[in-house]
């Protein structure tokens, strides 16, 4: 996250982002679009060699999408702007995000977790995404928060997962190349 400057002034908020204005030491203003970050988390298992999936509804996309599960480490942008003023650390807050999130989607209580890799997008959009994974998990009762709609939940083989990515069947792409990038690394430590 970009930490706030005296040359940094937010000029429009909406639910999720905040618009924000960089003024550079030679008077230009760069504009960028600021969202609490979020997390994905990868539950495997590994002896079975699977992964597992959420198919839910994305309003975005008008269809169903598969997806890891997870959400936002903050509920409100007021939340965000605190923690980022206090300087805090991301990982435990995104950590303990993530449990809970893995536990609301897709039924699992993760008794480990593993911070695998952060995604930021892009220069003008500042969107971080962290993504954790685990083979170390529980079934629990799902506990959808208002609004989510998961249809299912299912465990795909590590081959099935990318291939579905290949195909197209994962369109959260940046996740869906940081889930590659893992399956192929189980793969390499397979070998």
């Amino acid at each position: 996250a970009i930490l706030p400057t005296m040359n940094e002034k937010i000029f429009s908020t909406g639910k999720l982002f905040e618009l924000v204005h960089i003024t550079q030491p030679d008077g230009r203003v760069f504009e960028v679009a600021r969202r609490a970050p979020g997390v994905r988390v990868i539950i495997a298992d590994a002896s079975a060699q699977k992964v597992l999936l959420t198919k839910e509804f994305r309003r975005e996309l008008n269809q169903h999408d598969y997806r890891l599960p997870g959400g936002k480490v903050f509920d409100t942008l007021a939340e965000y702007e605190s923690f980022r003023k206090n300087g805090g650390d991301i990982l435990p807050v995104a950590t303990a995000k993530a449990k809970a999130e893995a536990a609301e989607e897709a039924g699992m209580a993760i008794d480990n977790l593993t911070f695998y890799k952060k995604s930021t997008l892009g220069a003008t959009v500042e969107w971080d995404l962290y993504v954790f994974a685990s083979s170390d998990w529980r079934k629990v009762q799902q506990a959808l928060e208002d609004g989510e709609q998961v249809d299912d939940i299912a465990w795909y083989s590590f081959g099935e997962t990318k291939n579905m990515i290949l195909r197209g069947e994962m369109q959260e792409e940046r996740i869906a190349l940081i889930l590659l990038q893992w399956l192929e690394a189980q793969h390499a430590q397979r070998d």
